[in-house]
């Protein structure tokens, strides 16, 4: 969990391999978009610093959270080399929460260790709309910076192995 000493977007960017020839899916979704524009932001943001071209990264939309995982699968076709998958789901007074997140971690997970492109899960699952405004933008970093940092490390590493 994030403290108010750790900012999520921080990086130390020499770290990081030339991303210039890679080509990264983002798959954002619609549910609680306020937040996942910011994480999307972030994302974006942290490719084209490393050097990505604006048409190597291919942005799709889904309907919520749950979708993440067949818009993420169907992006693994698209000839990526990383997917990132975006979403928020925040604690309500239902279960509801709990399956959301369960499936669309296990879903991910899956796509992972049955498919050779690597899925970036940047899913905020937070209790307050607040706590996800810190995590998108706001007092923690970005989120969606973290996730596109991996992506790229990620990419490496399958072109490496």
């Amino acid at each position: 969990m994030a403290t108010a000493n750790k900012n999520l977007s921080d990086y130390a960017k020499a770290t990081i391999p030339n991303a210039s020839k890679f080509r990264f899916g983002i798959v954002v979704s619609e549910w609680n978009d306020t937040i996942t524009e910011g994480l999307y932001k972030g994302a974006y943001d942290a490719l084209i610093e490393n050097g990505v071209l604006p048409s190597n990264i291919i942005r799709w939309d889904v309907p919520g959270s749950f979708e993440l995982i067949y818009g993420s699968k169907k992006m693994q076709e698209q000839m990526v080399n990383a997917v990132i998958a975006i979403g928020c789901v925040i604690q309500g007074e239902t279960k509801h929460f709990d399956f959301v997140c369960e499936g669309v971690t296990q879903g991910i997970k899956d796509l992972n260790v049955l498919h050779e492109t690597p899925v970036i899960f940047c899913l905020l699952t937070d209790n307050t709309m607040q706590q996800s405004i810190d995590r998108s933008g706001g007092k923690h970093g970005n989120k969606g910076t973290e996730a596109a940092i991996a992506a790229i490390k990620m990419a490496e590493l399958r072109k490496n192995s």
